[in-house]
């Protein structure tokens, strides 16, 4: 017969919260998107005094979860087609898919530190004879409504012949949003094609 002391007992429940916790400061999650988002955070830039208030009440704080990374909706493709033919798909030059989005987080003197990626796929069309196509894709983070980072990547994706298609890769380090406890945080990506 097998008997637990208090002491073994406390220790097992320490281990076992140590864990949960460490499993809620990182990872990812795939796709997805809130139809009910607005498309705001495109060119939104934090103003100084927003980023101030939102620092100056900061205070550490242990994030029980990472935020969700979610495709913004309406952004998942981009189509390019030649002669001004849009939407004819035998005139149709690129398009350009998002496959896949990660994140990972680390909480520490009252902000969340987020890395953030993006997994892609270009594709040329009938028309299509391009050697190199740049993806532009745009990184949001958004803070109770409030976009707290905003930033758009120009990513060069080599067509090498005879292939077809190529993958790309998007990665953006460490993303610093203050962090109270409770806040509704989201992080948006997907193509931005505006000029």
């Amino acid at each position: 017969m097998t008997l637990f002391t208090p002491l073994a007992l406390r220790l097992s429940a320490a281990a076992a919260a140590a864990t949960v916790l460490a499993g809620c400061s990182m990872g990812g999650m795939f796709g997805g998107g809130n139809a009910t988002q607005t498309q705001t955070l495109q060119n939104a830039t934090p103003t100084p005094a927003a980023v101030a208030a939102a620092q100056t009440n900061a205070l550490p704080a242990i994030a029980t979860q990472c935020p969700p990374i979610r495709v913004r909706p309406g952004s998942e493709a981009m189509f390019y087609y030649g002669s001004g033919k849009t939407g004819d798909a035998r005139a149709l030059q690129y398009q350009g898919v998002i496959d896949e989005t990660t994140r990972n987080c680390v909480v520490s003197n009252g902000l969340i530190t987020v890395n953030m990626g993006v997994t892609g796929r270009v594709l040329l069309g009938p028309q299509g004879n391009q050697s190199s196509v740049n993806a532009p894709i745009r990184f949001a983070v958004e803070r109770d409504g409030q976009a707290v980072y905003s930033e758009k990547y120009t990513v060069a994706v080599p067509v090498v012949a005879p292939a077809r298609s190529a993958e790309f890769v998007q990665v953006v380090d460490n993303v610093a949003i203050p962090y109270l406890g409770g806040e509704d945080i989201v992080i948006w990506v997907g193509f931005d094609t505006r000029n």
